[in-house]
């Protein structure tokens, strides 16, 4: 934490990076405003990672002036726990952004994999599919939230159950990454169930708002 230090302004965070990480909501609107404010900031060489679930790099690096400097950089919660980073490349991301992203992964202790710019890339088109089907089950009375967490954790040596790590993702981030993936797909396995979309409304959102398919301290 000592080697930390947060800033409010985006020129500060820009001035002479060498890497950049978004993780800003994920509309891919606000991404994109966000690199191009960005590019107007910081060095040339400076690599655009985002840390988004489902939203296709290429579409985000689209309006910038070097779109081959964006690359994906997904990290997996929590970060300082989970050994895994995603890295996405388009069809336009540089050989040597990648590289730079691979070994800056590897410096902090991360195991990376490199996937394809396809929606929902290698992990989220797994991981939120399953989470939906989960949510299903429990509202269809397969079973407790507690007790399908506990048959994937101890019968798949899942580290976390789907639906706790739903409301960990939150699950209005979830109900997005769902409905995109949905459409870019076209497949209704993905498409938010009714119990999520009622959880939601009702500001049930998981760890952050204290409430979601577990009560939260």
């Amino acid at each position: 934490m000592g080697r930390i230090t947060g800033v409010s302004r985006l020129e500060e965070a820009a001035d002479g990076a060498d890497l950049l990480v978004e993780a800003i909501p994920e509309r891919i609107e606000l991404k994109q405003q966000l690199f191009l404010s960005l590019q107007s900031l910081a060095p040339a060489h400076t690599i655009f990672a985002s840390n988004t679930s489902s939203l296709s790099i290429g579409g985000i690096a689209a309006p910038l002036a070097d779109p081959g400097r964006v690359i994906g950089m997904h990290f997996f919660n929590p970060v300082p726990i989970m050994a895994l980073l995603e890295l996405v490349v388009s069809d336009v991301t540089r050989p040597e952004v990648l590289d730079a992203a691979r070994a800056f992964g590897l410096r902090i202790g991360k195991e990376t994999i490199t996937v394809r710019d396809m929606p929902g890339f290698a992990t989220s088109r797994l991981g939120v599919c399953l989470g939906m089907e989960a949510i299903r089950m429990v509202e269809q009375g397969v079973a407790s939230a507690e007790d399908i967490d506990k048959a994937m954790v101890l019968g798949y040596r899942h580290p976390v159950g789907p639906l706790r790590l739903t409301d960990m993702v939150g699950l209005d981030v979830r109900v997005n990454i769902g409905e995109h993936l949905a459409r870019a797909l076209n497949n209704p396995a993905f498409e938010p169930p009714a119990l999520m979309r009622q959880m939601v409304a009702e500001g049930k959102l998981g760890q952050k708002s204290g409430q979601g398919f577990y009560r939260w301290g």
